[in-house]
């Protein structure tokens, strides 16, 4: 795809986000708040209306038409999902709520029953809470351990430190594929074939990798990757899990109820397999073909076109912050990064950015982005963050930077009063 190309993909996109096209404030919308959650496209909405109208029924239960047509078009989605990370069947992907859903259904199903005291688990300084407390209460009540992976003064993952932590106590190491507050994408192939090499397993949160470029679980070689449906261009409240089937296979269920039994009697029941084991009750079914219309949309565009124009995006939007005086920018520089920034201003407390910036139809995060652990280790309480994702453009960075601007200038001039 050529530059010419990739710089037309926001133009060829735009109007398939009716939300986008709307004032906020009497400004048109910039939408910057993308890893927090993505836009729907115009064919994902049209499909949640289509099942409703003409698919409505129960999975998995009926014989009739209608139950026929809602079951093949979930597991359609589901095989959709698979293909996107490439993993090796359907039945290794497992739907779940969300990410924060599907990481608590490892924790739960094999840390509670694989970890004991005296293994170590290992994260990382910049993991997002729900790669972090499910483990907290893991080792609570294993009596496992945890260890974290520091930052590099680049503050990017520590390889070298990484390195040092592993040892044949390490029973897994769970991490972000990339940080959604740093921005740095972190070396996954590496820290994997490390881990291996001492027998442990791997988790990857990949929420904030899977909307964005390739990946390919296989090459990788994880034993299991988490993503969220809304980060994607699809709906909240759908999201999965994959993993190894073998490991899969071995956990014992989360959740029991219908579905994912395979018989039930007074005194016990037995299981179904894979992947029903780990979906009990009525899905989200509506949600999860929803997905699937997400995941053709964004196979339609192709996820190196995404990425490389993103990468375009975020060195624009870098090198426009690095001009704002009295800005402390987070994470690596361009091209070693997501199309994710996160920064402070001397003079500006991220909420008031952000409020600004809301007066001007501009929408950014501003808070701990979910990181409370990782802000006190960079000495910071919150940073303003921005997050592009294929439909913005350069003329809103263009907006955006202006309006931060005057928000410094704005404070600088109260400041001097004050003074």
């Amino acid at each position: 795809m050529t530059t010419t190309t990739r710089r037309s993909l926001a133009q060829a996109t735009r109007a398939d986000f009716p939300i986008l096209h709307q004032a906020v404030n009497g400004h048109p919308l910039i939408y910057f708040d993308n890893a927090a959650t993505s836009q729907k496209p115009r064919q994902v909405l049209e499909c949640l209306q289509h099942y409703y109208e003409c698919d409505n029924a129960n999975v998995h239960r009926g014989v009739h038409t209608l139950s026929n047509r809602a079951t093949q078009a979930y597991e359609e989605a589901r095989a959709k999902c698979a293909r996107l990370i490439h993993a090796p069947a359907p039945e290794t992907l497992v739907f779940t709520r969300n990410a924060t859903e599907a990481i608590n259904l490892v924790a739960y199903s094999w840390g509670m029953s694989q970890l004991q005291a005296g293994d170590e688990i290992v994260l990382t300084v910049m993991e997002h809470h729900s790669n972090l407390v499910p483990w907290q209460w893991v080792a609570q009540r294993t009596g496992a351990t945890l260890r974290f992976v520091r930052l590099t003064p680049q503050e990017t993952f520590d390889l070298e430190h990484y390195q040092s932590l592993l040892s044949n106590r390490t029973k897994l190491v769970a991490c972000a594929y990339v940080s959604n507050m740093l921005g740095c994408v972190n070396p996954v192939a590496d820290i994997i074939r490390l881990a291996h090499h001492w027998g442990a397993k791997v988790l990857l949160d990949a929420c904030q990798a899977v909307p964005h470029m390739p990946v390919d679980v296989q090459a990788l070689d994880c034993d299991w990757l988490v993503a969220s449906g809304h980060k994607m261009c699809g709906p909240t409240g759908a999201g999965f899990l994959y993993g190894k089937a073998d490991l899969l296979r071995q956990m014992p269920p989360f959740l029991g109820g219908g579905e994912m039994i395979s018989e039930v009697f007074y005194e016990y029941s037995t299981y179904a397999d894979l992947p029903h084991k780990f979906e009990a009750g009525t899905p989200a079914i509506a949600e999860a073909i929803m997905l699937g219309a997400a995941v053709d949309y964004l196979q339609n565009l192709g996820l190196e076109n995404i990425h490389a124009y993103e990468q375009e995006l975020v060195s624009y939007l870098w090198q426009k912050l690095q001009g704002i005086p009295g800005i402390r920018l987070f994470g690596p520089p361009p091209p070693h990064r997501a199309g994710l920034v996160a920064f402070t201003l001397a003079d500006v407390h991220p909420h008031d950015l952000s409020t600004l910036l809301d007066e001007a139809g501009i929408a950014i995060r501003a808070g701990h982005h979910c990181t409370q652990p990782l802000h006190r280790y960079l000495n910071i309480s919150a940073s303003a963050r921005a997050s592009l994702y294929f439909y913005n453009t350069p003329a809103e960075i263009d907006r955006f930077i202006a309006v931060v601007q005057e928000a410094v200038d704005f404070f600088q001039g109260i400041n001097a009063l004050g003074d």
